[in-house]
C-alpha cells in the first residue's frame, strides 16, 4: 500500500504546539543547537538502556553512576558538536562538565528510587515501531522501553529526565503515549495494558490504562492533524502559536509573533516527518 506521508510523536506534537515549529523543523529542517538539557537526556537514556545488558545483581546505583563517563564519551565521539556545550561556540556560552555531570548522576540516582531494575526483564529498549494506518498515513517512533508479562499483557515504559507536567498539561503529556499504544494495537493486535511515564526529574510516576476507544480516538486525532498539515503545505500557510513553551524555542529570532521574518520556504515544500529513524522524544 502506497504511503501518502509519515507522523512520529515528536513532530505531531511540534504541529499542536506550533504549526510554525513543525515547518522550521519538518519543511525547512532548520539546525538547531544542542542543549545541556537535551543532551542530559540522550545520555541518561543511554545509560538506562545499557544498563538493562548487564545481569541482574549487578543493576545498581553505583554501576549506572560508573557507566555515565564512558556512556558520555561514546556519545562524544557519535556527535563531536556536542563538545561545544561546554568549550563554548556555535551552542552558546560554554557550561560547567562537571556540574553538568554531577546533574546527570543525581537523574540516574533518582531512577532507582522509582523503580528497581533487578526485578525487571524488559522485552524491548529504544525499540522502533511503525504502524500504517487504513488512511495510508504511516505512524512511527522509538519506545523508550518495552515490557511483556507472562500473560502477555504489555506496559510501555518511556523515561523523562525532566520534571512531571503541572496540571492541565498531563494529556498533552500522555499523547506520546497513546500514539506509540495506537502503533503496538495495530501491530501486534493486543493493546497494551500500563502506559508508564518516568519522571527523572522530579521523581514521579505517571500511569495510565487505554482502551481500545482511546486508541480510535487517539487514531483519529492523528489523523485529523496530518490532514492539517497537509493543509498548511498545500496553502502555504503555517502560522505561529504563541504560548510560554516559546522560551524554550531555538526559532524565536526567526518568528514573527517575537519580532522575527521566517526564511522563504522551499519551493518544494512537502509535509515530511524527518524525525526520522533514530531515537527521539528525549528530554
Amino acid at each position: 500500500m502506497e504511503v501518502l506521508g509519515a507522523l512520529s510523536p515528536s513532530r505531531a506534537g511540534d504541529f499542536l504546539t506550533c504549526p510554525l515549529l513543525y515547518r522550521f523543523r519538518s519543511i525547512d529542517r532548520l539546525p538547531e543547537p544542542p542543549s545541556p538539557d537535551a543532551t542530559r537526556g540522550t545520555l541518561v537514556h543511554k545509560v538506562l538502556e545499557d544498563l538493562f545488558d548487564l545481569p541482574a545483581p549487578g543493576r545498581t546505583p553505583e554501576q549506572a553512576r560508573e557507566m555515565l563517563v564512558p556512556a558520555w564519551e561514546q556519545l562524544l565521539e557519535a556527535e563531536p558538536g556536542l563538545a561545544e556545550l561546554f568549550t563554548g561556540g556555535d551552542a552558546g556560552p560554554a557550561a560547567d562538565l562537571d556540574g553538568w555531570l554531577a546533574s546527570c548522576r543525581a537523574v540516574l540516582d533518582r531512577y532507582f528510587s522509582l523503580e528497581d531494575p533487578r526485578l525487571l526483564e524488559p522485552a524491548e529498549r529504544e525499540l522502533y515501531v511503525e504502524a500504517l494506518l487504513d488512511s495510508r498515513l504511516l505512524l512511527r517512533g522509538f519506545v523508550d522501553r518495552l515490557d511483556v508479562a507472562p500473560d502477555g499483557r504489555i506496559r510501555v515504559v518511556d523515561y523523562k529526565t525532566g520534571r512531571a507536567p503541572g496540571e492541565g498539561w498531563e494529556a498533552k503529556a500522555l499523547f506520546q503515549m497513546r500514539f506509540y499504544a495506537l502503533v503496538i494495537w495495530r501491530t501486534r493486535g493486543v493493546v497494551p495494558s500500563m502506559l508508564q511515564l518516568v519522571y527523572l526529574g522530579s521523581g514521579e510516576l505517571i500511569r495510565y490504562v487505554p482502551d481500545e476507544q482511546d486508541l480510535l480516538a487517539t487514531e483519529r486525532k492523528v489523523e485529523a492533524i496530518w490532514r492539517a498539515i497537509v493543509l498548511a503545505t498545500e496553502s502555504r500557510d503555517w502560522r505561529p502559536q504563541r504560548s510560554r513553551l516559546c522560551d524554550w524555542c531555538s526559532f524565536k529570532a526567526l518568528c514573527p509573533e517575537w519580532g522575527g521574518t521566517p526564511p522563504p520556504l522551499p519551493e518544494a515544500a512537502v509535509p515530511a516527518d524527518p524525525g526520522e529513524l533514530t531515537a527521539e522524544d528525549v528530554d
